[in-house]
């Protein structure tokens, strides 16, 4: 990664599992397939605390049949039942057209080596003894549904300049979940990565028109592709062909003939690398930027706390802000940037002077010229912070006027950014009820006749709206 904003690019698609939670939409669908309703029993109880949602089965043929009318995020079978017993259960199920990708453990008694190598063999992605069930099982199956959902509907491009060889990786790639994309040459790929971005390349290296070689460099070249794994296939094992792919950015180099499944498992093993490499930046820079906020929060509120006709300003306009975010049925993501917006959109009132920032009466015409500074300021104050970028609109145009009389920049209509427009609203109703030194606060219904009055003059009228409709149904309430 070359910058905090790339990172923040690239991790903006991935939802992390939380298993713990069944309440937050991605909690997981597991299949118990065993004859043995005590152990099905102990299985459900286990799994519904990590927050599954859980299915049960008493053999296998019950099991296809579930499988064939519900989704599952993974299966877990017992090998020894009746009528349709787990190897060929497993066998079975990996032979589907669309749920061949499900992950399946086996719990069983059978111990020896010849039975887990059996599992594996008809597609098991992992075996457990049952004498092993309370070290390991929990676990496991965390970690294969973490795994799983990290890489549940990646994309892989293929490029080879033969059929077969694409056909026969498609193939595989899409048993194991995987979206295909596929490419007959270095000079078809670039074409197509203009259109799609994939989350991992797969090419040959002697191709027509453009090799793979080619292809690596081109990629590597272009800063909104250069962190995508790139893997190179090719029967040239020489080393330091190997050595020169590895230095133009090339992830791994394969050399063929090799075993499909060996293909696949490289993929995965990069891809779950990558993407659990990029998580975990996004949890350093989310602490990172969670404390950088708290600092500059706390800076406002010690601004605010010294003057009694101010202090609290910026947590009411967030909370005001944020309800008019709710109105308009934003995600959860945004509303958290708006939120973060309403606390921080006075920040730039740091760098104006004391006699004028607390000055107890109306200010005169120079002393309003530098008051009218503090948008401009704020945003000055954040442009280096990447992560915030998204919410600086709110800080250097909340003063702005849909008719165009508004400052810094005068700008007019749909021209102000709408979080500014979200924050001009909340702002100016909190002023308007709130006391001032030359002035007692209006009442609420004065405060909201006087918001009605100057929409679509001063204020965005459908913000002044969503922000009408929020006051109704908190008095409902």
């Amino acid at each position: 990664m070359n910058s905090e904003s790339d990172y923040l690019q690239q991790v903006s698609k991935i939802r992390q599992p939380n298993l713990s939670d069944p309440s937050n939409g991605s909690s997981p669908r597991i299949l118990i397939v065993d004859d043995s309703p005590t152990i099905r029993f102990g299985l459900k109880r286990d799994l519904g605390q990590m927050g599954a949602i859980v299915t049960e089965a008493s053999d296998g043929g019950e099991g296809l049949n579930i499988v064939d009318s519900q989704d599952f995020d993974l299966i877990i079978t017992d090998i020894e039942m009746p009528r349709m017993d787990g190897f060929t259960f497993c066998s079975k199920l990996k032979s589907h057209p669309t749920k061949n990708s499900i992950p399946v453990v086996m719990l069983s008694s059978k111990e020896k080596e010849e039975d887990i190598e059996l599992g594996f063999k008809v597609g098991a992605a992992c075996y457990i003894k049952k004498s092993n069930t309370k070290k390991y099982l929990l676990a496991r199956i965390k970690e294969i549904l973490d795994k799983n959902l990290l890489l549940r509907g990646r994309t892989i491009l293929i490029v080879d300049d033969s059929s077969a060889v694409r056909n026969l990786i498609e193939k595989a790639l899409r048993k194991a979940g995987f979206r295909v994309e596929s490419a007959e040459n270095g000079r078809k790929a670039l074409e197509l990565l203009s259109r799609c971005t994939p989350d991992m390349i797969l090419s040959d290296l002697n191709m027509p028109e453009l090799d793979g070689s080619g292809l690596c460099k081109n990629v590597h070249a272009n800063k909104d592709l250069s962190q995508i794994p790139f893997i190179i296939m090719s029967s040239d094992g020489d080393r330091a062909t190997m050595r020169r792919l590895l230095q133009y950015g090339a992830s791994a180099y394969l050399v063929k003939p090799f075993n499909i499944e060996q293909l696949v498992l490289t993929a995965e093993r990069f891809l779950s690398d990558h993407f659990s490499r990029i998580l975990k930046e996004r949890e350093r820079l989310e602490s990172e930027r969670q404390f950088l906020i708290g600092s500059i929060t706390s800076l406002i509120l010690a601004l605010e706390a010294r003057d009694q006709y101010t202090r609290g300003h910026s947590e009411s306009v967030s909370t005001f802000v944020v309800d008019i975010a709710r109105e308009m049925s934003l995600d959860e993501d945004q509303i958290e940037r708006v939120k973060i917006a309403g606390k921080l959109h006075d920040l730039g009132k740091i760098g104006i002077r004391d006699d004028i920032l607390l000055k107890p009466g109306p200010l005169n015409e120079e002393e309003w010229k530098v008051l009218k500074l503090h948008p401009l300021i704020g945003a000055e104050i954040l442009a280096p912070i990447q992560s915030l970028a998204d919410i600086i609109p709110a800080l250097s145009s909340h003063h702005e006027r849909i008719d165009g009389k508004g400052y810094p920049g005068g700008l007019k209509g749909d021209r102000i950014p709408l979080l500014a427009r979200m924050v001009a609203v909340a702002d100016t109703y909190d002023a308007l009820t709130s006391d001032r030194p030359y002035r007692k606060g209006f009442s609420n219904e004065d405060a909201l006749t006087i918001i009605e009055n100057v929409k679509g003059s001063q204020l965005c009228p459908d913000c002044v709206q969503c922000f009408l409709k929020s006051v109704q149904t908190k008095m409902q309430i």
